[in-house]
C-alpha cells in the first residue's frame, strides 16, 4: 500500500494546499521575470530560469494529482459484529451495531459492514474477516455461541498484523477478546524468560475459563509458574486472565472520562476530559494482562475507576478495548464515543497496514 493513502483528510488537504501555494508563488515569479526581460530587452529574457520554473511549476501540479488521488484509495474496510440483544431496541431502535456503523459509514474513507450473530456462520465466514481491516465486536448474553475455533482463527489474523480487534463494553467476555488476553499473557510470560530457555519451554493452562467475577481479594490474573523437568525442559504453569473484574453497576449513573495520553491518535479532536451521562459502572482491578498504553481512565462520583480505553499488542497486530456503555443506554449516539471509535478504527488500520508493507 502507498504511506500516502494512510493520511487523514485534514492532512491530505494541508499537502493540496501547500503544493498549491508554492505553484501559484513559482508562476508568478516566471511573469515578473518575463515582464521585466521584456521591457528592458524586447523579449530577451533568460531561457534557463524560464525553462527551470516551468519545470517545477508543472511537477508541483502533478504531485498535487497524487495528492488528490490518494484520498478516496483503498478504503480501510470495518466489520462491525453485533448479537443483537432484544433489551438493545430501549436505546438502538436500528440496534447498537447498526447504530455505530451508520456514524461509521458518514465518515470519508470508511467501508462498513454490519453483521450479528445470527446472520449465516454468525456473521464471521472466512470471505467476511478477509475483507476486513477493523472488527468492532459488542456482545453480551450471548457470548458463549461463538466458538474457540473461531475465536482462534480471528485472533489468528490478529497476531499476522491482518486484522485489528475493537471490542466494546460487555465484550471483555467475549470470546475473542478472552483468546487474545491469554495469547498476550503468554506472550508476556515467555518474555521474561532468559531468550535460550524460551525454546525449551511448554504453555499449559492449568485451569478453565470461567464467566464468573472475581472477587476484591482474588489473586490478579493472568499469573505462571515456571518448573524445571527432568529432561532439561520447561513447562510454564499459566492461570488464564478472568478478563473481569469484581464489581459493576448498571445504574445509569455519569461517568468521566479522562483523557491520559492526549497527544495519542485515539485520542484525537477529544477534550481533556469528558461525561458519559448514563452508562453502568466497572471497578478496577480488571484481570487481564497489562497494557502498552492506557489512554482513557473512567472516574465516578463514588470513587470507581476502571481504564476504560486500552491498547495490547497481540503478534503483529493490535487490540482496543473501549469500556463506555450499557445495551439500553444510548452512550453510541454520544459525539465524543463515536469520535474514539472513529479515531481507533482509523489508528489501527493505518497500523495494520504499515505491518502488512514490511
Amino acid at each position: 500500500m502507498c504511506q500516502n493513502r494512510l493520511l487523514n483528510q485534514d492532512s491530505v488537504y494541508d499537502i493540496r494546499l501547500a503544493i498549491f501555494a508554492g505553484a501559484w508563488l513559482l508562476w508568478c515569479f516566471w511573469v515578473k521575470q518575463y515582464v521585466v526581460s521584456f521591457e528592458g530587452e524586447a523579449f530577451m529574457f533568460d531561457c534557463r530560469r524560464k525553462l527551470m520554473v516551468v519545470g517545477f511549476t508543472i511537477t508541483c501540479c502533478l504531485v498535487s494529482q497524487l495528492a488528490f488521488a490518494a484520498d478516496p484509495a483503498s478504503p480501510i474496510r470495518v466489520v462491525v459484529w453485533d448479537e443483537q440483544q432484544p433489551k438493545q431496541k430501549q436505546a438502538y431502535p436500528r440496534f447498537l451495531g447498526n447504530q455505530i456503523a451508520g456514524y461509521l459509514e458518514s465518515r470519508s474513507g470508511l467501508k462498513v459492514q454490519s453483521v450479528r450473530l445470527d446472520d449465516p456462520n454468525q456473521g464471521l465466514s472466512d470471505a467476511i474477516l478477509d475483507d476486513c481491516d477493523v472488527l468492532i465486536w459488542w456482545g453480551h448474553v450471548r457470548q458463549d455461541r461463538i466458538s474457540e475455533r473461531k475465536a482462534q482463527q480471528i485472533v489468528a489474523r490478529v497476531k499476522a498484523g491482518k486484522l485489528s480487534l475493537l471490542p466494546l463494553h460487555s465484550a471483555h467476555w467475549s470470546m475473542p477478546f478472552m483468546v487474545a488476553m491469554e495469547e498476550r499473557a503468554k506472550e508476556d510470560a515467555l518474555g521474561q524468560l532468559p531468550e535460550d530457555q524460551r525454546s525449551k519451554t511448554r504453555v499449559v493452562f492449568v485451569d478453565s475459563r470461567i464467566r464468573r467475577a472475581p472477587q476484591r481479594d482474588t489473586p490478579l490474573t493472568p499469573s505462571s509458574e515456571i518448573r524445571k523437568q527432568a529432561d532439561g525442559t520447561f513447562l510454564l504453569l499459566m492461570k488464564r486472565p478472568n478478563c473481569c473484574f469484581p464489581a459493576y453497576r448498571p445504574d445509569g449513573k455519569p461517568s468521566t472520562l479522562h483523557t491520559l495520553k492526549i497527544d495519542h491518535p485515539i485520542a484525537r479532536g477529544l477534550p481533556e476530559k469528558f461525561t458519559v451521562p448514563h452508562t453502568e459502572m466497572y471497578d478496577e482491578p480488571f484481570h487481564v494482562p497489562p497494557p502498552d498504553v492506557v489512554i482513557f481512565e473512567e472516574r465516578w462520583e463514588l470513587g470507581e475507576r476502571f481504564r476504560s480505553g486500552a491498547v495490547w499488542r497481540i503478534g503483529k497486530g493490535k487490540l482496543f478495548y473501549f469500556r463506555p456503555g450499557h445495551e439500553t443506554f444510548n452512550v453510541y449516539f454520544q459525539p465524543e464515543t463515536l469520535q474514539v471509535v472513529e479515531n481507533a478504527v482509523r489508528w489501527m488500520a493505518t497500523e495494520g497496514r504499515v505491518v502488512a508493507k514490511k
